[in-house]
């Protein structure tokens, strides 16, 4: 039973319905977060702005209002440090970007507050936050829990290693080419990236709108501990802004899918090979599924590898024509060179060349929504090797590949604009220390409901790695 647990560790089902049947209080909650926070955040450095005298204040204000403020009422969250909260910087893990004030809350912080949930603190990001790790020299580097032998992933890098080492239920962040589900990956937590217009978006501190692929591939969203507070957050989430214009509004759930839900289920490596530990979850996750009543099935999704690299290289063109300049002028001498091997790896497209690619990108989208017509959803690896060490992206060309280059099933989710989550299936035990390995759930576009009851289904046969993970960070 929750109560038998220490407050810290509760699900956000625990804490609604606790404070709901005045069991305990939202200041109680609250209070536990940040303790915990306090205990073991200096060993990780993920969140790098505590905000306990404003998330106390608000807690208070919660248990004297008159019934729930919303479906999240209470539950402790945190907020990555790219995305505007009113009178807080937006630093972006950027030194001159220290001052970038926001003058009022971004779309999905707005949804947060409204649904009752308590901000305690602000989570660090990689430079710019384009990089599969988090470090910087405005805030520093983040530790993962399970250990110095591993990144904590980027570039949600803090959000990841905060949720799972219990600093809050829930972490904000956001994923162009893999920001969630890297970090996801990395901690042994879950997430799934939205779709394209799923989450309102927009930074009200922004100086100008950003460019088109970077408006159709990043989208905002929660790492949390386990799929079921996924399913309790995300509806929240999802809650319309007039300042993002594109934004889709749809119900969470969808049309039910009559009879077994097919699943196509794929190990392709694209010539990188695959370690055997990730194929372990592959398998795990797969014959969860198959015992849930999914239809498994082994079978390629369409250009898939053509997908992630035409995406990934047209994004980069994009970022170096619009941000190549900041980049330079403010950006580390880190952050240059593993742009510098970005470009090695994934060459720019210049000119029409990069119009005709854009163009093409509709191609790609409607193949995979023609394939996901026969299979609502896709598992698939996510990394190919358990996840690298921190700073292993520094280490030239081997790094570069080890941490980005091989990550076409990240990538091509975000170019087509479709919901992909990550989920741990399996704990190895690595000669350095253990690791989780995380699979990708892939679906239908605005499906995220469809993922994340697969996710739940899986669960329901291999358990959140969270408690494994508590006891680790204890002996």
């Amino acid at each position: 039973m929750a109560l038998e647990k220490p407050l810290w560790q509760w699900s956000a089902r625990d804490i609604t319905h606790g404070i709901g049947m005045g069991k305990v209080t939202a200041v109680q909650v609250t209070e536990a977060a940040l303790s915990r926070m306090q205990d073991v955040n200096p060993g990780l450095n993920a969140v790098v702005e505590n905000l306990a005298d404003q998330a106390l204040s608000e807690a208070a204000a919660l248990d004297a209002a008159d019934g729930p403020r919303g479906p999240l009422h209470g539950v402790p969250v945190t907020i990555k440090v790219n995305v505007d909260q009113k009178g807080l910087a937006t630093t972006n893990g950027v030194a001159a970007f220290a001052q970038n004030i926001a003058p009022d809350d971004a779309p999905v912080v707005k949804n947060l507050k409204k649904a009752g949930a308590i901000i305690i603190g602000r989570t660090n990001t990689s430079e710019f936050s384009f990089r599969a790790d988090t470090e910087n020299a405005l805030h520093g580097r983040t530790y993962n829990p399970w250990g110095k032998h591993i990144s904590a992933g980027g570039s949600s890098g803090g959000a990841g290693s905060a949720v799972m080492a219990g600093i809050g239920t829930l972490a904000h962040g956001n994923d162009i080419g893999g920001s969630l589900r890297f970090p996801a990956s990395a901690n042994g937590a879950v997430t799934v990236k939205p779709g394209l217009g799923r989450v309102p978006a927009w930074n009200p501190s922004q100086k100008a709108e950003r460019g088109m692929l970077a408006q159709s591939m990043s989208v905002q969203g929660l790492i949390a501990r386990s799929a079921a507070d996924l399913q309790t957050s995300m509806p929240a989430l999802i809650a319309g802004d007039p300042h993002d214009p594109f934004h889709v509004p749809l119900p969470w759930r969808g049309a039910d899918i009559a009879g077994p839900i097919r699943v196509a289920f794929t190990k392709s490596d694209f010539g990188f090979g695959m370690h055997p530990d990730v194929t372990t979850a592959l398998e795990a996750a797969a014959a969860a599924l198959s015992d849930a009543g999914y239809a498994v099935e082994e079978v390629e999704p369409p250009l898939a590898q053509e997908t992630g690299d035409v995406g990934y290289r047209t994004l980069l063109s994009e970022v170096h024509t619009l941000m190549g300049p900041d980049l330079r002028q403010h950006g580390s001498g880190d952050i240059n060179s593993i742009f510098d091997e970005y470009h090695r790896q994934f060459p720019l497209f210049h000119g029409a060349e990069q119009v005709k690619m854009l163009a093409k990108r509709t191609y790609y989208a409607r193949e995979w929504s023609l394939f996901l017509e026969d299979y609502p959803l896709v598992l698939t690896p996510f990394l190919l090797q358990p996840f690298f060490s921190a700073g292993h992206d520094l280490q030239g060309a081997e790094g570069v590949r080890d941490a980005l280059g091989h990550s076409y099933w990240s990538f091509a989710m975000n170019f087509v604009g479709l919901p992909a989550g990550n989920i741990p299936t399996h704990i190895a035990d690595l000669p350095q220390g253990p690791q989780p390995i995380g699979v990708q759930i892939a679906g239908r576009r605005w499906r995220e409901d469809l993922i994340l009851d697969a996710m739940e289904a899986i669960e329901a046969r291999i358990p959140p790695v969270c408690t494994k993970l508590w006891t680790h960070m204890e002996a």
